[in-house]
Formats: structure tokens, sequence, C-alpha cells
């Protein structure tokens, strides 16, 4: 099981979830405050529930201060403080006079509540929740994917455009290669893998094994529309450089040939921004998604953001029948003005 108390990408990518803390919030039915659309529990609340002193929250707050404040955590002064005060008087009454007294005052709302929980380790409690949290997210996960996440790219709006408009631009390197190479048929395999190798540091064998693939499954139909982004670049920007040197020398490219322009080539620098977004983009994502680790890619690991969340198990993402049947009646709506 994951240490949530010893990964701060983990947490973060439980916290950037919506969906899944929306089902959390639902089953830990903690209630605080309503301040400003959201619940709010004061240092004295979270203390209580996870049955530890407000010294102990004191000491986390000060040893994790900024991973809590991004997610939630705030410190009310000022005409903030006078609002919450009425609000929490309001709901509590009496009981609670020492918030009505305070200049000052630190409050948590949900997500950073599960922020420290998923922290601490000097409460049981928390280590219940922790447990709670991490089959809730696994659920929550599958439900909004039909329990499919290989494909969870596919969910991509974009997807299937790109995924179209790359195998054009496959057709190109693939034309090149065979008008402009001195090779035999084994060269489609080898700068396909050399593309591959240079974007994301795999081969397309090496990707199959960290996707567990089939090997009748096609590795771009598992790419985010990013990655396909990139390859499609480097495919159609090849073989122009392939098109160009073989009609400079009036002759095929021998491998040798070949093998240094496509150095000379992935060493631009224009390429390093991209292949470092395509990287972060593939290692975070399989990771939290997938549960796929890309062992060459893993300092390029991070949180995966809250729209990626929205991008992949939100309203607007769907399986890829209902994206392709979306994008040919588009293109028959095309069809009928012309």
């Amino acid at each position: 099981m994951t240490d949530l108390t010893n990964s701060k990408i983990v947490r973060q990518n439980i916290l950037n979830n919506k969906y899944a803390v929306k089902e959390i919030q639902k089953a830990v039915g903690l209630k605080g405050v309503l301040y400003e659309k959201e619940f709010r529990f004061t240092k004295r609340q979270i203390a209580n529930f996870f049955e530890i002193s407000e010294r102990t929250v004191d000491n986390y707050l000060s040893n994790n201060e900024k991973e809590l404040a991004k997610n939630g955590y705030e410190v009310l002064k000022g005409k903030r403080l006078i609002d919450y005060k009425l609000v929490h008087t309001n709901t509590f009454g009496n009981e609670t006079d020492f918030v009505t007294k305070s200049t000052v005052l630190g409050v948590f709302n949900f997500r950073a509540f599960l922020n420290l929980s998923m922290l601490l380790t000097s409460s049981d409690k928390a280590v219940e929740l922790r447990s709670a949290i991490l089959d809730i997210v696994i659920d929550t996960i599958n439900q909004r994917t039909g329990g499919n996440t290989k494909y969870i790219n596919q969910r991509d709006e974009d997807f299937v455009i790109n995924l179209m408009r790359g195998e054009d631009y496959r057709r190109e390197f693939t034309d090149a290669l065979r008008d402009y190479v001195d090779m035999g048929k084994l060269k489609y395999i080898i700068y396909t893998d050399k593309i591959y190798k240079s974007i994301f540091k795999e081969n397309a064998n090496e990707y199959r094994k960290v996707l567990r693939l089939e090997s009748k499954e096609n590795v771009r139909k598992t790419m985010y529309s990013e990655v396909l982004d990139i390859i499609s670049s480097y495919e159609v920007g090849f073989a122009e450089v392939l098109k160009k040197e073989s009609e400079k020398i009036d002759k095929k490219l021998s491998p040798y040939q070949t093998d240094m322009l496509f150095n000379q080539f992935q060493s631009q620098k224009l390429w390093e921004p991209l292949r470092e977004k395509a990287r972060v983009k593939m290692a975070s994502r399989d990771m939290c998604f997938r549960d796929a680790l890309h062992e060459n890619l893993k300092e390029y690991i991070g949180a995966v953001s809250e729209e990626d969340f929205q991008k992949f198990l939100g309203e607007k993402s769907m399986e890829l029948e209902e994206r392709l049947d979306q994008y040919k009646d588009s293109l028959k709506r095309l069809k009928e003005r012309d």
C-alpha cells in the first residue's frame, strides 16, 4: 500500500482529484462552518477529530506550511475574520467563545484537512482515514473510466484529432524512409524507436512492457495527445531532412548517414522544452492513472494537475467510440455545408 506520509506527489494527486475529494467528503461527513462556499475547520476541531493535541497540529503546520497553505489552510484576519466569527457564532453559539476573542485565526478547508490526515503519523484515526482515502480514489477512477485506465488517454477531447493528423505525418515519415534511405524494412522499426527513445527514453517494446500491452495493441492508441504531437513533429521534420539531404547528394542515404542526420536533428535546442513537457505528462499521468512507472523518466514524475483530472475524468471526457461518433458527426455537418 502507498505510504501517503512519505509521498508528496501522491498526496497532491489525491488532493487535485476533485471527484475523489467530493466522495471522500461524503464518506467522512465532517461538518464545519460553511464560509465562502466551503466548510472550514478550526485547529481545535481538527485536533479533536484526530484525537491529538493542538500543539501537534501546530507542529505539522510549522513543518509543512507551504504544502498545507497550497491546499487550503489559511490564517484569517481583518474583515474576513470578523465575517467568519459571525458565521461561526451563528453555527455553534457561545460554545466556542475562544474564536470570538481571536485577532487572527487559522482555518482548514476540507482539502487542507485531508492533506493533514495524509501527513499525521501520531493518530490512529488518520491511519484509518488514509486507508479509506486510497480505496475511494481507486473506486472513483474506476467508476469514471469504466475500470479501464489503459486507454484513459483517449478520453481527452483532443485525442482523436491528434491521432488522425498523426497518421498523415507518419505516412510522410515512412514514405521518406522508403524513398531516401538505402536499407531494408527494418529501418521503419529502427527509426521509429530512435524517435521514441529521443522523446521518452523507451523504445516501443520497452513502452509495451511498462503499460503491460498485448502484442496486437497499438502503442500510439495509448499515448497522450501531447506525446502524439511531438512524435508527429519529429516524424514530419525528419522526413524533410531526409528528403533534402538525399536530393542534395542525388542518391539514397546510407544507414550511417541517416544516423548522423538523426543525431543532429534530435540535438536541436528547440526540442528540449517539448521533450521535457512530454516526459512530465507521460511519467506523471501514467503513475497516477495507470499505476505504471517509467523507470527512465522517474525524475520527471510530478503531481497531476486539477486540469488533467478534469480532462480525463470530467464531464467532457468520453470513451473513444463516443469521441469518434462525435467527430464523424462534425465531419458530416461540414460536408453538408459545402
